[in-house]
């Protein structure tokens, strides 16, 4: 009898343990879902989605800086209800861009290669790149007296444009056209002008040099090249930039949306940023919102966050208006993942406010897909959205656990991704890994605007170095 009781206390001991072992191993899983740290991201989801209204948020910059907010969203005075496109036009619209980028970057650089020099390798210079139409919209004032208009500005081209009044053939935008018979500052830029032997597709028509750029995505705009002052910021004197080169569109088609027109910021002598370098420095800046219910800035001027870090600005003699870095490795979860710095420096990498989604080597973004899938596997998958392969279904969870990826670049620069950089989320049922391939090792590498936000993103061209601020748009 007594052993009959030992054998049944014995069993009970072990269902006991069972038991306890199954609770400990939920309760692990239940602490491990509700903690967070510099390796992972843990996240509401119902907080995934953007607000359906905007919430601006001042950003803190000096005072000519512009206001930016994403020109599909809530905040954006372009948007009409129902108007947005969808993701999958999106993305798809993004790899229009990259295409152009492809396209325009093809064949080995010979940027800054005395080898390259030596055996006479001349490779044109294209000024102006049209690359298709970007992302983020400010608000400028042109003209005298001035007159506000809401321009997409993009580092991949050179030449600023709006439209202008008498137009041949204008798209509807959201705010009249400029008329240069109202402004007495205004003037047409002859032929002769060096602005205008500057321009690859300048021509002259009744003295007057005339402009044409056919965007990647096949939008177009040609008019005249004029000069006007350009206000930034507050209508005061200091913030005026006296004969400002522009194209003054009249015959216009495209996917500008509403967008009265667009702002090059690249590196020729016709941008934004070259313009306006004597008055404000050489250089610019910007933070693109968290999200596009909120707000961010544009700053002419290189200054600078204490807390940027800075790697090197480089150039390529084939796409001299781009601008390039070297990125050298990726971290996921806290962890480098395995390939070959080698892998990024072949192709090269540059950095694009109007790109999407980033762009990787085939092998090295084969390397972070499954580093990142590796530690994603308590996920349902979800199908494919456009370029984008690496997709979860969060539907019924109420928090997600997600690890963190770190951009490593050359000099020592990391770029901690907010959760914001590393998925891109369509719906609760649709979040997919926000980086893509480029189907190969040759094609050049992209850093895009989804991995940019939130970061004051420093371009100091005067020291040839770009920088990366966290908590820039706070």
């Amino acid at each position: 009898m007594a052993s009959v009781t030992r054998r049944a206390l014995s069993r009970g001991c072990r269902r006991l343990a069972v038991v306890l072992l199954a609770l400990a191993v939920v309760a692990s899983f239940a602490a491990e879902d509700e903690s967070s740290g510099p390796d992972w991201h843990v996240v509401s989801v119902t907080s995934l989605l953007p607000d359906a209204v905007c919430k601006p948020k001042r950003a803190v910059s000096n005072s000519s800086a512009l206001s930016v907010v994403h020109r599909h969203a809530p905040c954006s005075p372009l948007q009409a209800r129902g108007g947005e496109p969808s993701h999958a036009e999106i993305l798809d619209r993004d790899q229009d861009r990259v295409d152009s980028i492809h396209r325009l970057t093809a064949g080995p650089s010979t940027a800054d290669d005395p080898a390259s020099a030596s055996k006479g390798v001349s490779l044109p210079a294209r000024r102006g790149v049209p690359l298709g139409t970007a992302n983020y919209i400010v608000s400028v004032g042109l003209g005298t007296p001035k007159r506000d208009f809401l321009v997409v500005f993009d580092t991949g081209s050179d030449l600023s444009w709006v439209q202008c009044k008498p137009c041949d053939d204008c798209y509807q935008q959201h705010d009249p056209l400029f008329d240069p018979s109202q402004s007495t500052t205004y003037s047409a830029v002859p032929c002769g002008a060096p602005e205008c032997r500057r321009l690859d597709s300048g021509s002259c028509s009744s003295g007057k040099c005339r402009y044409e750029v056919v965007y990647g995505d096949m939008s177009q705009t040609d008019g005249n090249l004029a000069r006007d002052t350009l206000t930034l910021g507050p209508s005061s004197s200091s913030d005026q930039l006296q004969g400002f080169v522009f194209g003054c569109g009249d015959d216009d088609t495209g996917l500008f949306g509403k967008a009265d027109g667009l702002f090059g910021l690249g590196r020729d002598k016709v941008s934004l940023a070259s313009q306006a370098a004597a008055k404000y420095g050489t250089g610019f800046s910007y933070c693109l919102p968290s999200s596009s219910s909120a707000e961010g800035y544009l700053s002419l001027g290189s200054a600078a966050p204490p807390n940027a870090q800075f790697t090197a600005m480089v150039t390529r003699s084939d796409t001299p208006s781009f601008y390039y870095l070297n990125l050298v490795g990726i971290k996921v979860a806290g962890r480098t993942v395995r390939v070959s710095p080698a892998v990024f420096r072949t192709p090269g990498t540059v950095i694009d406010s109007g790109t999407v989604i980033t762009r990787l080597p085939s092998r090295a973004y084969s390397a972070l897909r499954s580093s990142f899938a590796g530690l994603m596997r308590r996920y349902k998958r979800a199908p494919a959205l456009s370029i984008l392969d690496t997709c979860y279904d969060f539907t019924g969870r109420a928090k997600v656990r997600i690890p963190s990826v770190a951009l490593l670049f050359d000099g020592g620069a990391t770029l901690n991704l907010g959760f914001g950089g590393v998925l891109y989320v369509a719906k609760k049922s649709q979040a997919c890994l926000a980086f893509a391939s480029n189907g190969d090792d040759t094609s050049i590498g992209i850093l895009g605007n989804m991995q940019q936000k939130t970061f004051a993103v420093v371009y100091d061209v005067a020291n040839q170095k770009i920088g990366f601020g966290a908590k820039g748009c706070s």
